[in-house]
């Protein structure tokens, strides 16, 4: 089906707002989830940024083409599209589904400036990286746009929302029995309880290696900052800045 280029949303028969298909779109969300978390994860882990970069990257292209162009260009929700082609379409309103995205383009911007041209490396990064695994993690798991809902506040109850849950309440008991919310909790200690038991064991270290000298610029570098020690990451900022 051709697509205008410059068109936000569908005109379904039967809606009077453009519209977007939801399922499309949480399949959108989880695909750029589970790249975003390996990015991520790896460069938490190892130090390697790269493919944080490359990531970004591609998010920030992504999210350019949602706004500025027909969210039917954006790469996420043509696979996304394809994959739950044999599902019913579930539409939604095109216009908090902008609003949403703005945010997350912001972000994009964000750590495009941040860890793509300027090679910084600190918490600003951890703090937007981890809310746009937030948001991304919520409309793919839970079908909940956080965005959205942010939209709702500045221009009043929002149109055709995921789910019906602009157009209906829940019933009581929706959410749950006490019986059920005490399982979870009861869960959440025995979980809890086992971590503790096993981290109780003390991990077999490595033998010390030779000094290495080190020249003082060297040293200088990799100075820990103070933010990294509040925060207890001395050996996780000595990794990301090569200073193990």
């Amino acid at each position: 089906m051709n697509q205008p280029p410059f068109q936000f949303g569908q005109h379904i028969p039967g809606y009077d707002i453009p519209v977007l298909n939801e399922r499309a779109v949480r399949a959108g969300a989880g695909m750029l989830f589970l790249f975003a978390i390996v990015a991520f994860m790896n460069a938490w882990l190892t130090g390697n940024f790269q493919p944080t970069r490359v990531f970004v990257i591609a998010f920030l292209l992504d999210f350019t083409l949602r706004i500025f162009s027909n969210p039917a260009f954006a790469p996420s929700l043509i696979v996304g599209q394809w994959v739950v082609r044999k599902q019913q379409p579930e539409y939604v309103g095109a216009a908090q589904k902008r609003f949403a995205w703005a945010i997350g383009f912001a972000l994009a911007l964000a750590m495009f400036f941040l860890v793509v041209i300027n090679n910084v490396i600190g918490p600003v990064n951890l703090i937007v990286c981890s809310l746009c695994l937030l948001l991304l993690f919520f409309e793919t798991a839970f079908g909940i746009c956080l965005g959205c809902k942010v939209y709702a506040l500045f221009n009043g109850k929002a149109e055709h929302c995921p789910g019906g849950v602009c157009a209906s309440e829940p019933p009581p008991g929706a959410g749950g029995s006490l019986s059920q919310g005490v399982i979870v909790l009861l869960f959440a200690v025995v979980i809890g309880f086992t971590a503790n038991r096993l981290t109780k064991h003390e991990p077999v270290t490595a033998q010390a290696s030779k000094p290495v000298a080190v020249d003082a610029a060297e040293a200088e570098r990799c100075q820990v900052p103070e933010f990294a020690k509040a925060m207890g990451h001395e050996e996780k900022w000595k990794l990301h800045n090569n200073c193990v």
